[in-house]
């Protein structure tokens, strides 16, 4: 009896994101992920973050840039794995019990996973306020965004991450 009732996380995810993108045309706005990597908020819609797992053994991957944390095997299926802070600039994330990955390329073909210290769980949008003030040059960086204890997140967007150049080749330069 249990065994039927029981629901794998995965299933869940995919179902909640589901009835989130049929609630969109709603007008609602979809939830945000908040996520935490290095020293800074990133939020993240979540019909684009993805499953988030927990860390399990990475493979690294020798002669890469020092943000490409290696390989990992997700049931079966290899991703790479990006450390968001690093990429972004920061020291490399320490791995903890806390940490996750975050399978974003999953919905657009991709099998790439992004490392973040710890993940916040979800955010109403409507929580946040735009900081009109801010201005990334990055084109995967949407708005930042303040929340009711003017905390600065920013918004990640996945799609021109995944499409980045710099994202995309993790070879280090070695002449």
């Amino acid at each position: 009896l249990g065994m039927a009732k029981r629901i794998s996380l995965r299933e869940f995810q995919q179902d909640l994101t589901r009835r989130l993108q049929e609630s969109g045309g709603s007008g609602r706005r979809s939830a945000l992920l908040a996520v935490v990597a290095g020293s800074e908020n990133w939020l993240i819609d979540l019909t684009d973050a993805g499953e988030i797992i927990a860390i399990n053994a990475l493979t690294e991957v020798p002669l890469t840039q020092n943000w490409f944390r290696g390989l990992a095997n997700v049931r079966g299926n290899l991703y790479s794995v990006v450390d968001l802070a690093s990429f972004c600039g920061e020291s490399p994330s320490p791995l903890s019990n806390e940490s996750r990955m975050m399978l974003i390329g999953a919905r657009h073909g991709l099998n790439a996973a992004l490392l973040v210290n710890r993940a916040l769980g979800l955010r109403n949008p409507d929580d946040f306020e735009v900081d009109e003030s801010f201005s990334d040059p990055r084109p995967w960086v949407g708005h930042a965004l303040r929340d009711h204890q003017n905390r600065l997140w920013k918004q990640l967007i996945v799609r021109p991450l995944l499409a980045d150049p710099r994202f995309l080749d993790a070879g280090a330069d070695v002449r």
